[in-house]
């Protein structure tokens, strides 16, 4: 049913190592990111050993927050063109290692065995900045911090600051708190905060966009690796604060949706161009609405499903998902299905695909197993 495979390459006289290749069925994933130290992390794959050692004399290849701490989980997306990994760009090495693995598994392509590639974009493999990592005291619902001030992030803003004719924009923002603030603690998030303002929309527009560009530049290649084969891009379901008019936590993991504009629909345009698919991770995460500690954090996970399920279908991209949680009850699983399959859709709309994540000693359990089965006939039927 699954076997996971360490992948490594010799590229270029260089080892390029993947932290975790997993085949499920017919889906594989291009993990470019560390495995260990968040939510639901019960394994520990760092980075291959010769990124860490570049690392070490030039901590700057990391993501970096204001205080100066470093991420490990996955690389800066300031790095992207520079060429810092023995003579290659991150982006260079990104292709060399997918088409690397096009060719060495070309009959399991051929053959159809393989037919969807997720490709890794950021921390968790997901497509966000590394803006609540656990490993520097995030907790939910933090609003996080934004995550730009390693050198080479730091160079793009001085551009673009400098091209819009304001180069003393070129800073992060000073008010917006920290890892575990809330937006009304901060002069940047809260209502009518700096967030609104005239600098704080050059800022936002500038750090999402460079979200928008690293998808853009990863996929291309992904598409030319693994040509003829469908590739998927992940999102997370940052549903805490959505809604508080700035929607902060969205903020710092690079999305700009604050109430009065929509931060999603660029993202899945820049999909389509791709001809990629969407894998959103927030498909049963309603299931907690009615819990305090969602009303505390003004959450609404019903809401940020609709919209960005809603910007995918507008521009005709194929939806696929997975558990964010362990789900072992029926309750839970009617939830997913609710959401994969909707009854009610005049359009007949649907996902293409769901993973069903963390198979584990208890789902094996007899009464467990009977839900699963049910939730599989159901979601075949």
């Amino acid at each position: 049913m699954q076997f996971v495979k360490e992948y490594t390459n010799l590229i270029g006289g260089h080892i390029l190592q993947c932290v975790t290749v997993a085949l499920l069925v017919d889906q594989v994933v291009m993990s470019f990111h560390e495995c260990g130290g968040n939510v639901g992390d019960d394994v520990c794959i760092p980075l291959p050993h010769w990124v860490a050692e570049i690392g070490r004399s030039n901590p700057e290849i990391f993501f970096t927050d204001r205080e100066g701490r470093r991420n490990p989980e996955c690389l800066s997306w300031g790095i992207d063109k520079e060429r810092v990994l023995r003579g290659r760009t991150a982006v260079e090495v990104y292709f060399d290692y997918m088409r690397s693995f096009r060719v060495e598994f070309d009959d399991f392509f051929e053959d159809g065995i393989i037919s969807m590639v997720e490709v890794g974009l950021g921390p968790c493999g997901e497509l966000r900045y590394p803006s609540c990592p656990v490993k520097h005291g995030w907790r939910y619902p933090g609003i996080g911090e934004f995550q730009c001030y390693d050198q080479y992030m730091l160079k793009s803003l001085r551009k673009a600051a400098e091209m819009r004719g304001h180069s003393f924009w070129a800073r992060g923002p000073d008010n917006a708190g920290s890892y575990n603030s809330q937006p009304h603690e901060t002069g940047f998030f809260c209502d009518g905060g700096d967030y609104d303002g005239y600098y704080g929309r050059f800022f936002l527009n500038w750090y999402s966009q460079v979200l928008l560009n690293h998808g853009d530049r990863v996929l291309s290649l992904a598409k030319l690796a693994f040509d003829g084969t469908c590739i998927t891009a992940k999102l997370p379901g940052i549903h805490w604060w959505y809604k508080a008019a700035s929607h902060a936590a969205e903020l710092t993991a690079g999305y700009y949706n604050p109430c009065n504009r929509d931060g999603y629909t660029a993202i899945a345009t820049m999909l389509q161009k791709h001809g990629a698919a969407l894998s959103f991770s927030c498909a049963e995460h309603h299931i907690l609405e009615q819990q305090d500690h969602l009303r505390e954090a003004l959450a609404d996970p019903r809401g940020l499903v609709w919209q960005v399920l809603n910007a995918a279908w507008d521009v005709s991209i194929p939806i696929a998902s997975e558990n964010a949680f362990l789900c072992h009850d029926r309750v839970g699983y009617n939830k997913i299905l609710d959401n994969v399959k909707p009854v009610n859709d005049p359009d007949g709309r649907h996902f293409s695909s769901f993973t069903y994540h963390r198979l584990s000693p208890l789902l094996m359990e007899r009464q467990n197993f009977m839900e699963f089965e049910r939730f599989v006939k159901r979601m075949h039927g």
